[in-house]
């Protein structure tokens, strides 16, 4: 599992890692049932406290994008949009366009930029 640790990024350590992950799993890097590695482990792999990753794992699990089990680890949830209510599924998008308004962005450019995006993903997910 790659992911990275920007540490100009403003988010904090523990946002980065479950917003590493959560691409991974929207792009079909990480798929249903996948297990993540242990805690010790990815936070021996990153170089970072042990906290910072259960914390991520906590907020993608409060998410519902991954299970956790005591013992046995995380892995990842089921994906369905029947989970999530259609305004759920909408507010992260309508704040990031919000964002890319407010930073000036026009409005072919914000398309062009989503585009670019999903296309992304939808690579990540046939590989």
């Amino acid at each position: 599992m790659l992911l990275t640790i920007d540490p100009q990024d403003r988010r904090p350590i523990y946002q980065q890692i479950a917003d590493g992950i959560r691409t991974l799993i929207a792009g079909g890097q990480l798929g249903e049932g996948h297990r993540l590695p242990p805690v010790r482990q990815l936070a021996a792999d990153l170089g970072v406290n042990l906290n910072t990753i259960a914390a991520a794992y906590r907020e993608l699990r409060n998410d519902g994008l991954i299970a956790l089990k005591h013992g046995s680890g995380a892995t990842v949830a089921s994906r369905t949009a029947a989970n999530h209510t259609d305004d759920e599924l909408r507010r992260p998008l309508r704040n990031a366009l919000t964002q890319m308004v407010l930073a000036g962005l026009r409005r072919a450019d914000i398309v062009r930029m989503v585009d670019d995006e999903l296309r992304g993903l939808n690579t990540g997910a046939k590989s």
